[in-house]
This record gives structure tokens, C-alpha cells and sequence, in this order.
């Protein structure tokens, strides 16, 4: 990865590499990058008009391996603030471009290195880091941008990044957070409601990512399609995974959109279950493109599926 990242620098011209190091730290805007969309879209509601906000990602990529374009490191060079989801989520990509990027604010522990999980109390923390386990997570699932609950945490967590940068537009950013907050604790509201069908479901998923929204919405994650994180699945684990989920009644199958159909359509039709795509970010499905807009998908799908099935119902809606 590292390797790839530099030659994407060579072929950047040195000459503007220089010039925008050489830029002013405080432009017109605060120049923000985030490593995903949703972190990109808190961004823009607490920061308002003062921010200039990019994404690396777009929304359909894997968090964990966001493909390198040229542009990243002209783009981190410019910026004042780096805003990352932590827990070493974006290991695989992002020590090496904040590197190349040569901008000393947004290195590792820096003012502009933004860690949105602090404060998050994780799951999955595994007893061993061995990898023959898998892509084993050491500090523990980074996946928590799936709880609305916990998004309030990392929007805190942005807007304490934002005052500490610009002081001057600290009344600025604290009624932008506030409208944001009350906007988005009314949702979650909507959402508990609306969710008290999925009390007990089980679901699996194909990577290890929906463990927090299953906890905030009181269902079960039985399974992955994966035979380990990062490792992709044997016939015999499918095999073993369809059973089990007849013996459970095991009624939904989650594809994340980064992953391929084939095997968890293979799997939804063999034990009898719905197969779902739901988007870990924003923009990673059609209608999606903010982040109360991608929660608000993902729970009126997840409703719909499960009412579905609780029924017997032939299902078509909008949501699946």
C-alpha cells in the first residue's frame, strides 16, 4: 500500500507540492478531509459556512481499503483538519497517505488528527491479535457510526476539534451542533419506535459491521458470511452457516454493498431468508447521501424485511 501511495506523489508535480505547503494554515475555510461520508457529512452540519469539506471515500467503498486516488495527497496537503472513525479503521490506507501528505498538523496525535472514537466505549475487543484470526481489529469493532446514538459522540468530538481550531466561531459551531443534535436525537426517537419489531431478530451480515446498530435496536448478529474478518468464506463454512440458520430461523441476510451478492443470495434462498443490501455510509446505496438519511434507510429496510417474514408476506417495497 505504502509503495503505491508514492508513486502516486511522483507523479504529482513537486513544484505545487511546494506551493501548498506553503499556504496559509488558516485560509478562508476550514480546509477538512475525512477518511469516510458520514464523518464528511457531520462535518459540514457543525461547521456550516466555515468549512470546506472531502471525503476520501464516496460511500461504496470497503472502510478498510479505500482505493488511492491522486488527488488524496495534494488534498491532505492542504488540510487543516484530518477527521478519521479510529480504532484503527482505516489502518490499511491512511498511515502511509498522511505521510506522503508531508502536512505536520494532521500527523498522529497532532491538533488536526481528529480521533471520532474517543470517547466510544467498543465492542469486540479481541483477547488475542493474532492474525491468523483474521483482519483482527485490536482496539475493538470501528463500525460505531452505525448507532445513531454513538454518532452524537463523534459529532462532539468534531465540534471540540472545530472550537480549538477557530475560536472566534465558537457560537457559530455550537448552534449548528445544537440544531444538528436536536434534529438527529428526533430521529432516533422516530427509530427506536419504529424498530420495536426487530426486538430479538437475527440477522447476519457479511462482514462484521451492523454489532452496534444490532445493539441499539435490540437484535441479534448471528453470524458472517465471512469465515473470519477479512478472510472470505469456505464451502463448508457456508454450508455449516445454512444450517445453523434453519435450525434458528434465522429469517434476514445483510449484504454490505462493497461485497459481492453471489454468495449471500446463495445463502438467503437456501435457508428461506431475505436478503438485504444495507449501506455503511452514506451514498454506499441510491437516497442515502447523509447520514440520518442512510440510518433512516437501514431501519425502515431492516423493519420492512422482518415484518416481512414475521408475516409470510411477499415484499415489495422501496427499502429492499
Amino acid at each position: 500500500m505504502k509503495s503505491k501511495l508514492f508513486r502516486l506523489l511522483s507523479i504529482i508535480p513537486l513544484v505545487g507540492i511546494s506551493c501548498l505547503a506553503a499556504m496559509p494554515a488558516h485560509a478562508a475555510k476550514i480546509r477538512i478531509v475525512t477518511t469516510l461520508t458520514d464523518l464528511a457529512d457531520l462535518a459540514r452540519a457543525v461547521g456550516g459556512e466555515r468549512v470546506e469539506v472531502n471525503s476520501l471515500a464516496t460511500g461504496v467503498e470497503d472502510t478498510h481499503g479505500v482505493p488511492m486516488k491522486p488527488s488524496f495527497v495534494p488534498m491532505m496537503n492542504r488540510a487543516d483538519l484530518l477527521i478519521l472513525v479510529g480504532f484503527e479503521c482505516e489502518h490499511a490506507f491512511l498511515p502511509a497517505l498522511i505521510e506522503a501528505s508531508k502536512n505536520p498538523r494532521i500527523q498522529r496525535d497532532r491538533a488536526g488528527y481528529i480521533d471520532c472514537s474517543k470517547g466510544i466505549i467498543p465492542l469486540g475487543v479481541p483477547k488475542s491479535t493474532d492474525h491468523s484470526a483474521g483482519d483482527v481489529h485490536p482496539y475493538g469493532n470501528p463500525h460505531y457510526m452505525l448507532d445513531p446514538v454513538l454518532a452524537k459522540t463523534a459529532i462532539q468530538n468534531i465540534y471540540n476539534a472545530l472550537v480549538e481550531f477557530a475560536p472566534q466561531y465558537q457560537a457559530e459551531f455550537t448552534r449548528n451542533r445544537d440544531a444538528y443534535l436536536a434534529k438527529l436525537d428526533g430521529k432516533i426517537v422516530e427509530w427506536k419506535a419504529m424498530a420495536q419489531p426487530l426486538k430479538g431478530v437475527k440477522f447476519i451480515t457479511y462482514h462484521e459491521e451492523f454489532e452496534y446498530f444490532a445493539k441499539s435496536f435490540g437484535m441479534e448478529v448471528f453470524g458472517t458470511v465471512e469465515l473470519r474478518p477479512g478472510i472470505d468464506p469456505t464451502p463448508r463454512h457456508i454450508e455449516e452457516l445454512i444450517t445453523a440458520m434453519k435450525a434458528e430461523h434465522v429469517p434476514i441476510v445483510v449484504r454490505e454493498p462493497q461485497f459481492p451478492e453471489k454468495v449471500p443470495r446463495r445463502i438467503a434462498e437456501q435457508t428461506g431468508a431475505t436478503m438485504i443490501t444495507l449501506p455503511i455510509m452514506p451514498g454506499g446505496v441510491p437516497n442515502t447521501e447523509t447520514y440520518i438519511k442512510m440510518v433512516d434507510y437501514n431501519v425502515r429496510t431492516m423493519v420492512t424485511a422482518a415484518q416481512g417474514r414475521k408475516y409470510g408476506l411477499q415484499i415489495h417495497s422501496p427499502y429492499l
